[in-house]
């Protein structure tokens, strides 16, 4: 029998985390302590299949408070730290660039330092299975033209608060490893989408918008291109490097599959219209409508995995199309999910911004 692995996941509610705590415990080797401080875009509910397993605990607290993480840590005693705990949505960055600093880059330095100081009491057995794994996103390289793709050494040259604040963690998690011995490993990612994803990000506010009738605001001409992940697809490869990556490396992970914004939001009204057709609008099509461009918003990402790949035996199992299908029907049949948080802040500001009723 293979020795337990126990694995604290920070920002364990949250749509990419929640899924990589679902797909840790569907190994009965692993243990997980999910630390979340439950801000607006986590819901427990996503974790409900995983609230009887014994080998799941919940511990309330925010990365930036240093005693909550110290205690987790000492109490849990991990051996793989998963760092997902992110303020991650650009346009709130714009608005409020504040909260993406304190809690990706301070929060993300308070993680670092009790991770040493735990890694430093240590047995020397110990140290060698230890990892702290920091997620990250192919945000922080900027935009790329119509050709080429992100590399592991591309330098980095964040357009947004949001990605300046990730880029930093990026590089406070890289001097940690090479000033103190922390074994450290970065993944960036692409555009995750699937399951429970707040209704910020363009999929899920698409298919809400689109299932109700009610219009799709696409920024500039909608030629913006992103390449798609499928989050379960993410969540494999995220554990994949935890375990196996070479410690101090970089892994980019990626969905191969580019498509404009226009081209995600006309796929997803052509599947609702086969799907569910709506009483009055036979094409939901119309209902698009073109707003002002966000500031410093990038042309193009494209991550060029391959490395991750072929050194991991990794590759993504969802195409665009399988994918987008089954998110959609789980935004069609997952009502108490969406209820959860049609409420507070979070419904006040989408009237004020989307008109959602």
């Amino acid at each position: 029998m293979n020795s337990p692995r126990r694995v604290l996941v920070t920002g364990g509610a949250g749509f990419i985390g929640s899924s990589v705590v679902r797909h840790l415990l569907e190994d009965p080797d692993v243990e997980v302590l999910n630390f979340d401080s439950l801000t607006y875009a986590a819901n427990l509910l996503s974790l409900q299949c995983c609230a009887d397993n014994p080998h799941y605990r919940f511990q309330r607290g925010d990365i930036c408070d240093l005693e909550a993480v110290q205690q987790a840590f000492t109490e849990f005693h991990p051996t793989h730290i998963l760092h997902l705990a992110a303020e991650s949505h650009v346009d709130r960055s714009l608005t409020g660039p504040e909260a993406f600093i304190k809690t990706n880059v301070l929060g993300t330095g308070v993680m670092l330092q009790v991770a040493r100081d735990y890694f430093d009491r240590l047995s020397s057995e110990e140290r060698e299975n230890f990892r702290f794994l920091h997620v990250s996103t192919d945000e922080v390289f900027g935009s790329l033209g119509d050709e080429g793709q992100f590399q592991p050494d591309t330098p980095y040259d964040p357009s947004s608060p949001y990605s300046a604040s990730k880029a930093g963690s990026d590089h406070l998690v890289r001097a940690w490893g090479r000033s103190f011995g922390l074994p450290v490993l970065i993944t960036n990612c692409s555009n995750n989408y699937g399951p429970c994803q707040f209704p910020e990000k363009l999929i899920p506010l698409m298919i809400l918008n689109a299932k109700e009738g009610i219009k799709l605001p696409v920024y500039g001409k909608g030629d913006n291109v992103r390449d798609w992940l499928y989050v379960e697809d993410h969540a494999r490869a995220i554990w994949s490097v935890a375990q196996n990556g070479k410690v101090g490396g970089t892994y980019l992970v990626g969905g191969e599959e580019e498509h404009t914004n226009l081209d995600v939001v006309e796929t997803i009204c052509n599947i609702l219209d086969e799907e569910i057709p709506h009483a009055e609008i036979k094409d939901r099509k119309s209902l698009i409508e073109f707003v002002t461009d966000r500031p410093g918003h990038d042309f193009r990402y494209a991550i060029d995995s391959s490395a991750t790949c072929k050194e991991l035996g990794w590759a993504p199992q969802e195409s665009f199309e399988t994918g987008l299908r089954r998110t959609i029907r789980w935004y069609l049949e997952n009502d108490a999910w969406l209820e959860s948080i049609r409420s507070g802040a979070y419904r006040e500001w989408m009237e004020e911004n989307y008109a959602w009723r």
